[in-house]
């Protein structure tokens, strides 16, 4: 997962498309036919912060928006009055999970007072959503907010935003899908190629499957996580919690050849659970067992990105 900085270059650019944006957006004041949804805080990670998204007496129908800036830039700048601001970064939510499903509900369309988890900074290989940024949560403090979104044709069809909130990742370390799909010089010598079930990858197809989005393919998101767990493994941390999971990934990996090397595919169904607990190895959430590394240079936010998933 990139990890970008939010902030654009300068005030005179930020200002320059604010302009124009206020010109052919709705403003947010207009929307207000549904009941504006809430957000819970619920857990997380190194990268991700783990949200409960609830739908007032309405529900949320055509689904929701969460929109989100660093705690520093909301104290600098705000959320503005219009939904898509250069400020900030936004995801809707109008169709449905396939990576991190939730007996809660199978869709972001939500009923009344309906309920449904969000993993921010886990949405790379995330169907059903539309968003400028889907990669892993640079490690801070963010400050989000939420809305019903509304039918696209009738401004006023959707929900006012919520009252602003904040929340922090765990910490600030370098050892999740993030950092190793952005720095493959600080890859731990010896660990490619690298076996993925029976099937063995150099770095460079490995770096291919990490910039493939899963779009429904459990194989790839099982696959990114597991990359992830073996190069810390590499790197001196402590695989025992995790030795069945990694053993049991493997085994129903097999044969299968993982895009965009293969065309293997395997459904999200049979993968999430593994996929789940490789992720939280990876972010800190099985506590005391990663050993992180230091780079040289961080990477940054250069820019946002519009990706439909």
């Amino acid at each position: 997962m990139h990890l970008r900085d939010f902030s654009l270059p300068t005030r005179v650019l930020r200002s320059a498309v604010a302009t124009l944006m206020l010109a052919v957006m709705a403003p947010l004041a207009h929307a207000q036919a549904l009941d504006t949804p809430t957000l819970t805080h619920t857990g997380g990670g190194f990268f991700r912060i783990d949200l409960d998204v609830q739908a007032g007496a309405s529900g949320a129908p055509h689904g929701f928006v969460i929109q989100w800036m660093s705690k520093a830039d909301y104290l600098d700048y705000g959320f503005s009055d219009i939904e898509y601001d250069v400020y900030s970064a936004y995801c809707e939510f109008d169709g449905s999970p396939t990576l991190n499903t939730d007996a809660r509900s199978d869709s972001y369309q939500l009923g009344s007072h309906g309920v449904i988890g969000i993993q921010m900074g886990d949405l790379f290989d995330e169907t059903g959503i539309y968003g400028t940024y889907l990669d892993a949560v640079v490690p801070g403090e963010y400050a989000f907010r939420v809305w019903a979104h509304g039918d696209g044709v009738n401004p006023s069809s959707g929900s006012l935003p919520s009252e602003v909130q904040f929340f922090s990742t765990t910490g600030n370390p370098e050892c999740t899908q993030g950092f190793w799909k952005t720095h493959p010089e600080a890859w731990p010598p010896g660990c490619t190629p690298m076996l993925l079930g029976t099937v063995a990858y150099s770095a460079a197809q490995l770096l291919a499957i990490y910039n493939q989005p899963a779009v429904g393919n459990g194989l790839i998101s099982l696959a990114h996580q597991l990359i992830t767990v073996k190069l810390n493994g590499c790197n001196g941390s402590n695989l025992a919690p995790v030795a069945a999971t990694i053993a049991a990934a493997d085994a129903l990996i097999g044969g299968s050849v993982v895009p965009p090397v293969g065309g293997g595919f395997l459904a999200p169904a049979t993968t999430s659970a593994l996929t789940g607990t490789l992720d939280d190895y990876n972010n800190g959430i099985i506590p005391g067992v990663v050993a992180c590394v230091t780079p040289a240079k961080k990477s940054t936010w250069g820019g946002l990105k519009a990706l439909y998933r």
